[in-house]
């Protein structure tokens, strides 16, 4: 690891203390630390010794930079050393007992992974009460004077000056709870005694998630409140040492490890009370032995809840565990909002409408003439004209009708499990009960997964019982047999091979629908009664524009106010197949996905101020087709939009209502060829609104050519300018 990789590794040490990985909440904590100079250097000395280690034995890099193999040996640093005189025995001592904590920590990790469950601050409690043995046998080892006589020590450390501040500060009456909270949250680094240094943690609480901040008082007043209930008053030293593992517990259970929500804010103030029932438990057993029991309570509490959360046989988007760490409640929030809207069908396997060109549905779920009971979730299509006939001239004859042996196509890649042919068409108007479903198909697409394509031409079917095949594929036409009083295509979605069998309620992948003239995109959706619908045919240099390839690199030239400047980003796959683009200079990510129908991208972090930022936005979903007047429309989470500032209220009040919103829009313009174009005009915008009300707007232009993507412009308030992409015989 590069020395820079160790800083970050030792900063995400201090902050993973409270769920975050953000560098100045970090810095605060370091800086607190310090206030107690023996203890913050053994505390330094400590995590630097774990990570050293962790990286010479070939550990996960990205672990160690997250701080997660540095910050129990943190603990274990300034948790002995804080009463104890300063001497080179104790931090040897220190060091020694750092290698052996992570050594806890990969026990604890191998082990609690096969159920997904944290490590927390377990190797801490177990190092800790090992060196806490230990350390009474070196009679070298003494208590520090500087506990016991703090004002001298304060004295000594910066004179009268810093004395008189330190007086000062102590001057001031502060309202019991709250200077038990303050106490609380400093005792999470072993600075019980000091309100100012909780205070400071607080505000940096605060200033890195309004929800962990919140959490953090619910779950301390739930226990203030609950001792005071059942008769039980706490000396307030005692509960300062012992109040974080409430305040811990709430986060973790309301904001960290769950999606937050009312749920998890409930279960934070029932489960509180209960760790404050394990600590009343533990603390009389762990006395016995002269030992203390710190992060207990916090730790059972914690693990036994997230444990019977994942043994649950139903799970409840009121009440989610988070799956994608982002180390902030609040952009877990955002994301499982936004991903839960943008994504909500997508469990599902993709299908596809089975035929070429625009159909119309003559008759959808619930049906009015044959959809009914057990057949009620299937589908009629047939073709019409611009008078919204299905035949011409005198519509007497098969052929007279528009989807007459046109092409049935498979809905998706599957076995042809079962074929039903040789039934005759009927003569128009009339029908054969009898035989009611006529000439039949049923595809295998899965384990109980089945399709079934109805009504079709006898002698018509170009695949076999047995043969496999692949979504899109022809392998059939429309006909006219069975109960079908003119032609069209019958399509159900069902669990058993059987003709016939009972439907079921199962979306359409992604299909277009034309209403006027304009053209809807759908993703995972079900066509209504008397919507044209049609597939989404992907166009070719569309597909290419957005192949971007691990390794392959953008190149753009940045016009604006008369001056120009070059931007270029590279594309990486890692060992997850995540792609992203990266733009190095300002250290920004792009996350995407490209299932070569449609473009999107899910994720960014970085600046904001970037042009990739913007690329993100203006390319935020793109149907890898071309039609003209197709209208687009998705959600971006509120966090890739909003400031701090302007997220600032919202985030207190996330978990119960979201009044934020940031709506994408992409048109597709115009071409300068329908048929075969060489050139796509384009526009996207984002659109901002503030209880449904619009509050602002971004605007891009884009044309998409044969040779790429041409250029993007970006409209936003007083901000104009123009990105040229390169090509590569330009820019080499």
């Amino acid at each position: 690891m590069s020395i820079r990789e160790h800083i970050r590794a030792i900063l995400n040490s201090y902050s993973i203390i409270f769920f975050s990985d953000k560098v100045f909440f970090a810095i605060i904590i370091l800086a607190i630390t310090f206030l107690e100079p023996f203890s913050g250097l053994c505390g330094l000395i400590a995590l630097i010794t774990a990570n050293i280690t962790a990286d010479l034995l070939g550990f996960d890099r990205f672990s160690i930079k997250k701080g997660y193999y540095g910050f129990n040996s943190l603990l274990l640093g300034i948790g002995i050393s804080i009463g104890l005189e300063a001497n080179w025995i104790l931090v040897l001592f220190i060091i020694l007992s750092s290698i052996f904590c992570f050594f806890i920590t990969i026990g604890l990790e191998n082990f609690l992974t096969k159920y997904s469950l944290p490590y927390l601050s377990l190797p801490f409690l177990f190092s800790f009460w090992l060196l806490s043995l230990a350390i009474k046998e070196v009679n070298l080892i003494q208590l520090a004077n500087r506990d016991i006589y703090f004002i001298n020590y304060v004295y000594q450390l910066g004179g009268k000056e810093l004395l008189d501040k330190y007086l000062w500060i102590r001057s001031f009456e502060i309202v019991e709870s709250i200077r038990i909270y303050f106490s609380s949250i400093g005792s999470i680094i072993f600075f019980p005694h000091k309100v100012f240094a909780g205070f400071l943690i607080a505000i940096g609480l605060l200033f890195y998630s309004r929800i962990s901040f919140t959490l953090s008082l619910i779950g301390y007043y739930s226990v203030y409140y609950f001792f005071k209930l059942i008769g039980l008053n706490y000396p307030e030293l005692i509960f300062a040492y012992v109040g974080f593992n409430f305040i811990l517990t709430a986060i973790a259970i309301g904001g960290y490890f769950m999606i937050p929500s009312v749920s998890t804010y409930i279960w934070s103030i029932v489960l509180t009370p209960v760790t404050a029932i394990i600590f009343l438990a533990t603390n009389r057993i762990f006395s016995i032995w002269g030992l203390i029991v710190y992060s207990l309570p916090f730790i059972v509490t914690v693990l036994l809840f997230l444990l019977v959360v994942k043994s649950r046989f139903y799970r409840s988007a009121k009440l989610s565990e988070v799956y994608i760490q982002m180390n902030s409640p609040e952009t877990n929030l955002y994301n499982f909002v936004n991903n839960n809207h943008r994504y909500r069908n997508q469990v599902y396997y993709s299908i596809r409408l089975p035929f070429y060109g625009e159909w119309v549905v003559s008759q959808s779920h619930n049906g009015d003439i044959t959809h009914k009971d057990k057949w009620r979730y299937a589908y009629d299509f047939v073709i019409i004209d611009s008078d919204r006939k299905t035949f011409n001239n005198q519509g007497l004859a098969l052929e007279d009708y528009y989807c007459y042996d046109k092409a049935v196509l498979a809905p998706a890649d599957g076995y042809v499990e079962e074929i039903v042919d040789g039934i005759p068409d009927n003569p128009i108007g009339k029908i054969n009960i009898e035989e009611n479903w006529g000439n039949s198909i049923i595809l295998r697409h899965g384990e109980g997964f089945y399709s079934q394509i109805s009504h079709l031409k006898p002698g018509s079917f170009k695949v076999q019982k047995g043969a496999y095949v692949k979504g899109g594929q022809v392998i059939a036409s429309c006909g006219n047999s069975g109960r079908s009083p003119e032609p069209h295509i019958h399509f159900q979605l069902q669990t058993l091979p059987v003709v016939g069998a009972e439907t079921i309620d199962y979306p359409f992948g992604i299909y277009l629908s034309r209403v006027n003239n304009q053209i809807k995109y759908n993703s995972y959706e079900r066509p209504r009664k008397n919507e044209i619908v049609f597939n989404l045919e992907v166009n070719e240099f569309m597909k290419s524009s957005f192949n971007l390839y691990p390794q392959k690199k953008l190149q753009f030239v940045v016009e604006e106010k008369g001056r120009k400047k070059k931007v270029e980003w590279e594309v990486f796959t890692d060992i997850y197949n995540i792609s992203y683009i990266y733009c190095k200079k300002t250290n920004s990510y792009a996350y995407f996905t490209n299932d070569n129908k449609v473009f999107y991208f899910y994720n960014f972090i970085g600046s904001k101020k970037s042009l990739l930022y913007y690329f993100f936005l203006a390319f935020y979903k793109v149907p890898l087709g071309f039609y003209n007047h197709l209208q687009v429309n998705d959600t971006i989470a509120i966090h890739h939009i909003y400031n701090k500032a302007g997220l600032f209220l919202q985030d207190f009040i996330a978990p119960f209502y979201i009044f934020l919103k940031a709506d994408y829009l992409l048109y597709y313009l115009s071409a300068n060829d329908e048929i075969s174009p060489t050139s796509i005009i384009l526009k996207s915008e984002i659109v901002k609104s503030f209880f449904n009300k619009e509050t602002k707007k971004y605007s891009f232009d884009i044309e998409i050519s044969n040779k790429g993507i041409c250029y993007f412009k970006v409209n936003f308030k007083n901000k104009s300018f123009i990105a040229n992409c390169l090509t590569e015989e330009k820019s080499s």
